[in-house]
């Protein structure tokens, strides 16, 4: 059975107070959710110590939300992946689309970005997703698949495990805009299939929607056969929200 796996990427949003009041609404509202969904936090790194202490005494997990494509060294700034495990985080997200955007990050970057987040242990959040002009040019499902080919080219047989692949259409993130259910289990029915053909264990990987999930669409979305659960970005900022979110998984 695979995992269900619900993410809350607050991108570049916190403070010390919306750490406190966000992650104790979640956790009392959440308190009695069933126990096989797994709740993932990802604050900036500045948070993490916070949102850690805050998270003590639940089966939430933590994220960090970049890594390097390093391991140590000279890189002002970095964050590596060996430093995200040292302060108990679980996961890493890599390839998000506002990474590949907006700093310029390339396929081959993911890919090193991949192997340093696995070989430190931790559990990657690849994001793969195409753009609103690749779709009406009928190159989604290509994107994707390139996408995907170059950054788990270097997996495992052993590491498949640590592997979990968020599909996030640019175009329906933070603009309100969402994919169909049924054009969003296409992608993840072709994801699962092209995981398969990489010699991944695809029946047990999760994969995640990302791209403006709303309590009012979650269920639809992740009654999906080859949805098992979200990547939330806008909507994990409001607690009421995502509460709803995670109790639709």
């Amino acid at each position: 059975m695979r995992r269900t796996i619900v993410a809350a990427n607050w991108k570049m949003n916190g403070s010390t107070e919306m750490v406190e009041v966000l992650v104790g609404g979640v956790k009392s509202g959440l308190s009695g959710l069933d126990k096989g969904v797994e709740v993932v936090i990802i604050p900036p790194a500045l948070y993490l110590r916070d949102v850690q202490r805050h998270l003590s005494g639940s089966e939430f997990a933590l994220g960090l939300q970049n890594a390097a494509c390093w391991q140590a060294g000279a890189y002002t700034g970095e964050v590596s992946a060996d430093m995200a495990a040292d302060v108990g985080c679980r996961y890493v997200l890599v390839g998000h689309s506002e990474r590949r955007q907006y700093f310029g990050e390339s396929d081959e970057v993911v890919a090193e970005k991949v192997e340093r987040v696995l070989e430190s242990g931790l559990n990657v959040m690849l994001c793969v997703g195409e753009t609103l002009a690749q779709r009406e040019a009928g190159e989604a499902e290509a994107v994707v698949a390139r996408q995907i080919r170059i950054a788990l080219a270097g997996v495992a047989a052993q590491q498949w495990e640590q592997i979990v692949v968020a599909y996030e259409p640019v175009w329906a993130i933070g603009t309100g805009r969402t994919a169909t259910a049924a054009d969003a289990q296409g992608m993840h029915a072709a994801m699962r299939a092209l995981l398969a053909e990489l010699g991944a264990p695809a029946e047990k990987l999760p994969l995640l929607y990302g791209g403006s999930v709303k309590p009012d669409n979650a269920a639809e979305l992740f009654a999906q056969p080859d949805i098992d659960g979200g990547l939330i970005g806008g909507a994990s900022l409001k607690v009421d929200d995502f509460v709803r979110i995670c109790g639709a998984a």
